[in-house]
């Protein structure tokens, strides 16, 4: 039987106290699974590329730097810093489980992650390069022309192929087994009573009507400021930015809850360090309801229920440049 604490909060949102954590399933989440690699060579290739620094233009920044897999997959950065140390418009988001979202980038405008793994390298922005010089570098490279022979059955590879290996690899970077997934699978017991208040004051809430599904998050686009307007200076005009419709303007890909305890800043303007506050802004913001802070505190233990386990990356060796690979561009 669930607490006498618990049972309180069940009969605060009208239902009865006579109730098991078992009881509270079938649920509107479903608990992540582990990937199956069904291409080992190209996930490794993929691994390669998303390490090495050779695909920006300075030679100094790779996917990793801005989502890093031993910072749970993003950067920690309000904005991630690029080439020349210009500093993007928007939060980085993570990249653990993002195979998962329905589409990538806050606006949507990559529709998997193949497509989003072009974005960076060529935004002046970010990595600062183009395509056809990334190629062009990895091609100067006899070991990665012979991998990517070997993978692809073709020596004679372009940014399709590049991108693609590195989609393949980000799509192992799942994180399965949190407590609150052991807990969807049966085991009672994965949470504690706190946890579990936080749980049911996020579902009757209101929050699960956004943050639903395997990511608790990532299936749609919702305005940020539902019920007040949120104040920002960011320029961002989310998904807007991709129909051209004015009623999208402010609307985001709603980010996935999981691993959000390593995730911050938060929000896509990255002004919210903590979750405590993250929880508030929304609660008012988006529903309308302003959270004690014994129910805030519940919702935040529930949320530190949704790390998973990391991805265990070996770091890979990259292949050495060539007498005749161009090399980086200095800043100015």
């Amino acid at each position: 039987m669930v607490s006498l604490r618990l049972s309180a909060l069940f009969i605060s949102l009208g239902a009865a106290t006579a109730v098991t954590a078992a009881t509270l399933r079938p649920e509107p989440v479903q608990p992540i699974t582990p990937h199956q690699v069904t291409d080992a060579a190209k996930v490794e290739l993929g691994k390669k590329l998303f390490f090495d620094p050779r695909l920006s233009k300075s030679g100094f920044i790779s996917c990793n730097s801005c989502h890093n897999l031993s910072m749970g997959g993003s950067d920690n950065l309000a904005s991630s810093i690029g080439d020349r140390w210009q500093q993007g418009p928007i939060n980085s988001p993570t990249v653990l489980n993002s195979s998962l979202n329905l589409a990538q980038f806050w606006d949507g405008r990559a529709e998997n992650l193949k497509a989003q793994a072009g974005g960076p390298i060529a935004n002046p922005l970010e990595m600062g390069f183009t395509h056809e010089l990334a190629v062009e570098v990895l091609q100067s490279i006899p070991q990665y022309v012979e991998e990517f022979k070997q993978v692809y059955g073709n020596a004679n590879f372009t940014i399709d192929e590049v991108t693609d290996a590195i989609a393949v690899f980000e799509e192992t970077l799942v994180t399965p087994n949190a407590a609150f997934d052991q807990w969807l699978k049966g085991d009672d017991e994965a949470l504690t009573d706190q946890e579990l208040a936080g749980y049911m004051l996020f579902k009757n809430s209101g929050c699960v009507a956004c943050h639903n599904g395997v990511n608790l998050g990532g299936s749609s686009y919702q305005k940020m400021g539902v019920i007040e307007p949120y104040q920002t200076d960011n320029p961002a005009e989310g998904r807007s930015a991709v129909t051209g419709a004015d009623a999208d303007r402010f609307s985001f890909k709603v980010p996935t809850l999981r691993n959000v305890e390593l995730t911050y800043p938060y929000f896509h303007d990255g002004a919210v360090d903590t979750l405590t506050e993250a929880v508030d802004i929304m609660g008012r913001l988006q529903l309308g309801r302003h959270f004690t802070d014994q129910e805030n505190a519940d919702i935040v233990a529930f949320l530190k229920t949704l790390t998973g386990e990391q991805p265990q990356i070996t770091l890979p060796i990259l292949p050495p440049s060539h007498d005749k690979t161009p090399r980086p561009i200095p800043f100015d």
